[in-house]
């Protein structure tokens, strides 16, 4: 199992609850998340449309890569902590959140949380 991050990985849900997520055919012009491979974690956001429901996270595919363990929550629409999503169809997709990039800021000077110790 390792840690996969990927371009334009989008599916879409429409599971509810605070379970795994099932995982949808991939939206026209994204791939599925068989591009993350099976097995492996990646961060994930998960938005309900049109509703306030997010949710930003580590999760950890299963061994076909149609569902979506959300192993850890990173920020949410719940004050951080999981989301029991409802009806209606959720957009998932791979992201990177802003509280794991490192990156360089104007003068090329490391930012983020390894910078930060």
């Amino acid at each position: 199992m390792a840690l996969v991050i990927n371009d334009r990985v989008k599916v879409t849900s429409t599971s509810t609850g605070t379970g795994a997520i099932a995982l949808g055919a991939a939206q026209t012009g994204f791939e599925s998340f068989t591009a993350i491979g099976n097995n492996n974690t990646t961060y994930y956001t998960i938005f309900n449309q049109g509703t306030t429901e997010w949710e930003v996270g580590l999760g950890t595919l299963d061994a076909t890569s149609a569902n979506l363990t959300r192993t850890t929550i990173i920020s949410s629409s719940n004050s951080d902590s999981v989301v029991t999503f409802t009806g209606g169809t959720k957009d998932v997709f791979c992201t990177l959140p802003a509280s794991k990039a490192v990156y360089l800021d104007a003068d090329g000077v490391p930012v983020g949380a390894a910078s930060n110790g």
